[in-house]
């Protein structure tokens, strides 16, 4: 904002990565990893990867078009871009990098360097199929490094820390960042009742750990009965956490978009039986299908569309709105409606959600009845 005021350009978001923002193109994505030295591989969100080929989530075309670009231009993500969440870091490699002195590639190398698992790196003919399960790595907090306590600390530094940072629970990890229990204000309070001086140890009990690679559908009966689930890695050292709350707006956040879509779709329902006779529903549905339109039920989304252009229908409807904005409202959200259809496990944006967000309040005030 202060740029703009002096009259300079925009620079952009602030936390913007500014390799990432010349990475326009599939080829410059290429240039780029083709260009950087031995043991500097390009490093980038995975948010800012599918933004080279112009996508904000993994859709199963996005994912199936990217992955052709890379096998066409030789390279590889570390670890798969399929995985982890849109802030999660991953490396692209060209995966045919000259063996060095002692035979290895330079993918090989990062690989070992990077302590990946063989199945952690994307090449051409390995794991072509795609993912469809909503692994717990897709949750931030899944990636996100807890606050913790080592084996061997005072309990009352675990205390201390639950009750200023307001948590139910912390792990105990030892020095290699293994999980060797959890303490909770539960296990204290129990602990205390077999010993009043009771240390870090006696009131340790065993933690539920999942891992990142797991199915969460798998866990949430888990983290329901709980509170929590820790994650680790596949070096099986704690990465995350995920809690109740995590899991309520996780779902929240993909549960609203399609309730938006819904009471969209409702409301022109309900407003186009009444003002429009059947014999005009039936006359934007081609063919043979026309006759078993009943209602306005029957319509697809974007058959709306088709009926509201027609002028003596518009007419009807009795909106004092302009119609061209409103049909062009319409189509985004059709085209919204339709992106939702196919499977990504990344949440929608509260820019991609606005079309839905103001076509629906517009309907609310047009029809402002429950």
């Amino acid at each position: 904002m202060a740029a703009l005021a002096d009259g300079k350009p925009d620079p952009g978001r602030p936390d913007a990565d500014e390799v990432a923002a010349g990475l326009t193109e599939p080829a410059k994505l290429h240039e780029e990893v083709r260009r950087r030295p031995e043991g500097e591989p390009l490093t980038l969100s995975i948010r800012d990867f599918l933004a080279v080929w112009g996508v904000q989530r993994r859709y199963p075309a996005a994912v199936e078009q990217i992955r052709s670009d890379l096998d066409q231009r030789g390279l590889v993500t570390v670890p798969p871009f399929t995985e982890g969440s849109l802030e999660s870091r991953i490396a692209v490699l060209a995966g045919g990098s000259e063996p060095d002195a002692s035979g290895t590639s330079a993918l090989t190398r990062f690989t070992d360097t990077a302590a990946m698992s063989p199945g952690a790196v994307e090449t051409d003919g390995e794991d072509e199929t795609q993912t469809v399960a909503y692994h717990v790595s897709n949750l931030d907090s899944a990636n996100r490094m807890p606050e913790f306590v080592r084996v061997g600390a005072d309990l009352k530094t675990a205390r201390t820390l639950m009750a200023l940072r307001g948590y139910s629970q912390l792990p105990v990890l030892d020095a290699d960042g293994r999980l060797r229990g959890v303490v909770s204000w539960e296990s204290i309070g129990r602990a205390h009742m077999a010993d009043p001086h009771a240390n870090l140890e006696s009131a340790t009990v065993r933690g539920q750990e999942a891992d990142r690679s797991d199915d969460l559908l798998d866990w949430i009966g888990t983290v329901q009965q709980s509170g929590y689930v820790l994650v680790r890695d596949h070096d099986h050292k704690v990465c995350g956490l995920v809690t109740a709350a995590d899991l309520t707006v996780q779902f929240g956040t993909r549960v609203r978009p399609f309730v938006l879509v819904e009471e969209i779709e409702q409301r022109l329902r309900r407003v186009v039986d009444r003002c429009i006779p059947l014999d005009r529903i039936r006359a934007v549905v081609p063919g043979r299908r026309a006759s078993r339109v009943n209602s306005a039920a029957n319509l697809t989304f974007g058959a709306y569309g088709h009926l509201l252009k027609v002028a003596e229908n518009w007419t009807a409807v009795g909106w004092a709105i302009d119609q061209e904005y409103f049909l062009t409202a319409l189509e985004e959200c059709r085209q919204f409606r339709n992106s939702l259809m196919h499977f990504s496990p990344d949440p929608v944006t509260d820019d991609q959600l606005q079309p839905a967000q103001g076509l629906l309040g517009l309907l609310r005030s047009l029809d402002p009845s429950n």
